[in-house]
């Protein structure tokens, strides 16, 4: 049997059966109307929200990086519980000020931004983090087409990266971001061209669970911050500090420890050199705060033996649950924490691969795991699934169609 990770502790049992929002997951199913299934428990985010809000600096602006999970009951929801909405795409900034969202709270990050993309965020007065020298130039040209000056970011690639990163996002040659080394001439030409200026934006990694390489990256970026500050000879009235805190999917991992990491960048911001006296600053979070209120919910629907291997084949897949299956950049492939969901709390009696129902290999959603026995009817639950799932999953591969998404709790 190969391991796996540990099942959310927010997340219990009754008389056998998984409880998600304090309901039977049988229940759950049964208002949905079937599976495959994600459900989302609006409470544990609320929470993880809640200690987040407790462990930072009260000055620090906490934002959602809605690509972790754009459901749109969801993010109505986000709306209301934090700071800002950050955006990677028109549809994404549409979505989220259909939700609620406040323009002037919200940034659009991304490279390849469409001339269209850039007049609709200039038009609804959304914060635009410049990726290149070129975009700022066609932004400017818009705002003077349209009569709107834009709100304009720098998007900073670092010169260093967020050490023990899942997805490394700066430190070296790369499409997001401009070169430290020539963002102090973009700031002054913004301000020349009569553009909002709004600051940076300073992303280096992603998943990072050493609390130790987070303080020291944000320490970094506040250094960084300043310099270029400096250089420009123009203050920055907001500096994006990134994210990259990561949730502990596989065995061995352990949670990130926000108290410290808190209490460290409390310090640094206290200490901040004077080009950044008047700064204020934000985090932008998305796995982090709703990658373990997510549960996938697929039923068994054969139960079959191919050379003393167990394989319980479910309803559901990789096309909407991609990263559990290891095909989401994953370089070795470990196991999701994954359980029976009708027989949830019983003994490990067998060892069973747990696969899709896509005519394809790669679909396995669970590699030899230790399960309690599982037959026809019952239902799997895959956790640590509210992040990077349904929205990034190929649920069109092979015509099978979308899951079903209920959001639950409050």
């Amino acid at each position: 049997m190969k391991p796996m990770g540990q099942v959310p502790a927010d997340l219990t049992g009754e008389d056998g059966e998984l409880l998600i929002a304090g309901r039977r997951v049988t229940d759950i199913v049964e208002q949905a109307g079937s599976t495959p299934l994600f459900v989302y428990d609006l409470g544990i985010v609320r929470r993880r929200f809640d200690a987040l809000r407790a462990a930072m600096p009260p000055a620090l602006s906490l934002h959602y990086a809605m690509k972790a999970n754009p459901y749109p009951p969801l993010l109505a929801a986000m709306t209301g519980i934090v700071d800002g909405i950050d955006v990677a795409s028109v549809g994404e900034m549409r979505l989220a000020l259909s939700a609620g969202a406040v323009a002037g709270h919200m940034s659009f990050a991304g490279p390849g931004k469409r001339d269209e993309e850039i007049e609709a965020a200039i038009g609804a007065g959304v914060t635009l983090n410049c990726e290149s020298e070129g975009e700022a130039e066609r932004a400017f040209a818009i705002g003077d087409r349209i009569g709107a000056p834009p709100r304009l970011a720098v998007r900073v690639n670092p010169d260093f990266e967020l050490k023990g990163s899942g997805m490394r996002m700066g430190g070296r040659p790369t499409a997001f971001g401009i070169d430290a080394a020539r963002v102090p001439a973009l700031v002054r030409r913004i301000a020349d061209r009569g553009a909002q200026w709004r600051g940076f934006h300073i992303y280096s990694g992603s998943q990072a669970l050493d609390p130790e390489a987070l303080i020291e990256t944000q320490a970094a970026t506040v250094a960084l911050a300043a310099r270029l500050a400096e250089e420009a000879g123009m203050p920055p009235p907001h500096v994006n500090l990134g994210g990259g805190f990561g949730i502990p999917y596989f065995p061995n991992e352990v949670p990130l420890d926000i108290g410290r990491i808190g209490a460290a960048l409390a310090e640094t911001l206290e200490l901040r050199p004077a080009a950044l006296a008047n700064t204020d600053f934000a985090i932008e979070l998305g796995r982090w705060l709703v990658g373990e209120c997510g549960v996938y919910l697929a039923r068994v629907i054969d139960r079959k033996q191919s050379h003393g291997e167990t394989f319980l084949v479910t309803d559901g897949g990789l096309h909407h649950q991609l990263a559990a299956s290891g095909n989401f950049g994953t370089v070795v492939r470990r196991n999701y924490p994954l359980a029976v969901a009708t027989r949830f709390g019983a003994e490990v009696e067998e060892s069973a691969t747990v696969v899709g129902c896509l005519c394809t290999p790669l679909d396995v959603l669970g590699n030899q795991t230790g399960l309690p026995r599982a037959d026809v009817g019952d239902i799997i639950a895959v956790f640590m699934a509210g992040a990077y799932g349904a929205s990034a999953s190929p649920s069109g591969f092979l015509g099978h169609g979308p899951a079903r998404e209920i959001l639950l709790g409050n």
